[in-house]
């Protein structure tokens, strides 16, 4: 069922286009130049019930989503490089809110995600057409505007391509690419608007980063099977792929909905889905309660002779409390307190992800 709500009245934005392809993440880090924290999360995936909560986190006027991300914020913020997974497109002045089946969402939502600390997200994913072109072109807008930067997305053919970035001393890029657009198709004219993937270009695309100066490629992948806590056959195939490719030194996949596997493909560190970070996918026959478990992972890219050594992963679960304003919970935070559903929540994360929970007062 589509539900509309009418959007408040939206000042004109101006929009400010980086004049290179190159930027620098200005997160203060305790770290020597060489050793990054890389933090990734799984969708932002916005319902109706989380704008209407982000209303009221408002007082009435406007939307307020950071009051959502407040208890997650110091960890995500503590990374030298955080990205989002930005499931949901805004809705441009004038058009209607409309969550699923084809989202349109609050543009405050970035506000929130700068707020809590992020520095880029992936936008690639089986709704990016959902408003067309011109929800695209407005999330970009409203990007610029805050100084949060993405791939996955593109109001251009150049924005589209590679582009690289300084992390505490290493030259980085990020690739974001998405398995379809839910039947939908991309412009006939427009074929650059988002990324489909495709190792043969993934592969490319990597190379061309490397080209530029790239030290360190991550890729998001929108992947795998929604509903499903295991990865598919896709998934395995074109891990081993990236991996042998030898360009590609870490995947962070999304899509299922649920928190899936991570593995590791030779050097290759694949987190196969994070699930969902913050959402409001209705429990029930189709969606298990597992749809509000998700998780913050956690990398540090180390420069030795001759590369690059990468952690192991550490995960941060989390969970959304519905009960609460959709308060994104930080399991670990509470592990000494936890009661009823997010003890439940800790379990089930622990089941996929255990053996890289990490625990405060962990070494």
């Amino acid at each position: 069922m589509l539900v509309e709500l009418a959007p408040p009245e939206q000042p004109e934005r101006l929009v400010s286009v980086p004049e290179t392809s190159t930027t620098s993440i200005t997160t203060e880090s305790p770290r020597p130049d060489g050793v990054a924290v890389l933090s990734f999360t799984g969708d932002t995936l916005v319902h109706s019930p989380l704008w209407s909560a982000a209303r009221r986190h408002a007082g009435g006027e406007g939307f307020d989503f950071g009051p959502m991300f407040e208890e997650v914020a110091p960890i995500i913020s503590a990374a030298d490089l955080a990205v989002c997974h930005l499931e949901t497109l805004f809705a441009p002045p004038g058009v209607a809110y409309s969550t699923m089946p084809r989202y349109q969402v609050p543009e405050e939502v970035a506000s929130a995600l700068i707020g809590a600390g992020y520095d880029r997200c992936s936008t690639a994913s089986n709704h990016v057409m959902d408003g067309g072109t011109a929800s695209i072109d407005h999330t970009l807008d409203v990007f610029d505007q805050l100084g949060l930067d993405q791939h996955g997305i593109a109001r251009t053919p150049e924005e589209i391509e590679p582009t690289t970035f300084d992390v505490n001393g290493i030259v980085m890029s990020h690739l974001s690419y998405t398995v379809h657009f839910n039947g939908l198709s991309l412009p006939a004219d427009q074929p650059w608007r988002s990324a489909r993937i495709d190792i043969d270009r993934i592969v490319e695309d990597a190379k061309k980063a490397r080209e530029m100066g790239a030290e360190f490629v991550v890729v998001s992948m929108h992947w795998g099977n929604e509903g499903s806590n295991r990865p598919n056959a896709d998934q395995k195939k074109w891990s081993e792929r990236l991996a042998a490719s030898e360009v590609v030194d870490l995947v962070i996949g999304s899509h299922p909905h649920l928190l899936q596997s991570i593995e590791k493909y030779g050097d290759l560190w694949v987190v196969n889905s994070l699930g969902n970070f913050l959402s409001n996918m209705p429990t029930g026959e189709r969606w298990a309660a597992s749809t509000q478990d998700g998780a913050i992972v956690e990398f540090t890219v180390t420069r030795i002779e001759g590369g690059f050594d990468v952690s192991e992963p550490r995960v941060h679960p989390t969970w959304v409390d519905r009960d609460e304003g959709f308060v994104i919970r930080a399991l670990g935070q509470r592990r000494d307190s936890l009661r009823g559903d997010m003890a439940v929540s800790w379990r089930r994360t622990e089941g996929v992800l255990g053996d890289y929970l990490v625990i405060p007062g962990d070494v």
